[in-house]
């Protein structure tokens, strides 16, 4: 089953001085970080800023390139959180045919913000990720900054891109 997600804000990891990227399921208290690389977080950074670049981006590339094949993204999925890394799926629509693309939840993640498209995550992703937590107790951004800090090495080692 797949629960909808919303993109609730950017952080860098204190320890790793990696961006995270904060997920955060759009009917409950639930959050799910995920750390991207610099330039996906960048890319992410500029749509939700609406920040526009002289030149087309890699994301708004892509964007133009769908938009120009008459091709619409559905959905992105994050779909599987396997040997510590997190799998997505970027769902396209064209001429009919509904076709599933392979991606890093990243990518998917700043394409689905310039397409403007829902954003889920499988609940399977949610039970096994151990830093999934309902942030009902963590109700200011403040607060759910220290709580994602105070995470040990072993804890953020867990999870790579």
């Amino acid at each position: 089953m797949e629960v909808e997600m919303k993109i609730r804000g950017l952080m860098m990891d204190p320890v790793t001085n990696m961006p995270i990227v904060i997920l955060k399921d759009a009917g409950s208290d639930t959050v799910l970080p995920i750390w991207v690389g610099i330039y996906e977080a960048n890319a992410i950074a500029l749509e939700i800023e609406k920040v526009s670049t002289p030149r087309p981006m890699t994301h708004d590339l892509i964007k133009n390139v769908l938009s120009g094949l008459d091709t619409q993204v559905h959905k992105v999925v994050v779909t599987e959180l396997r040997d510590d890394t997190f799998y997505a799926v970027i769902w396209l629509e064209r001429d009919g045919h509904i076709i599933s693309i392979d991606s890093r939840p990243s990518d998917a993640l700043a394409l689905a913000l310039r397409m403007d498209c829902p954003i889920f995550v499988e609940d399977e992703v949610l039970k096994n990720s151990k830093q999934a937590t309902n942030a009902s107790d963590r109700v200011t951004s403040e607060e759910l900054r220290k709580w994602l800090e105070g995470l040990n090495d072993e804890d953020l080692g867990r999870y790579k891109m």
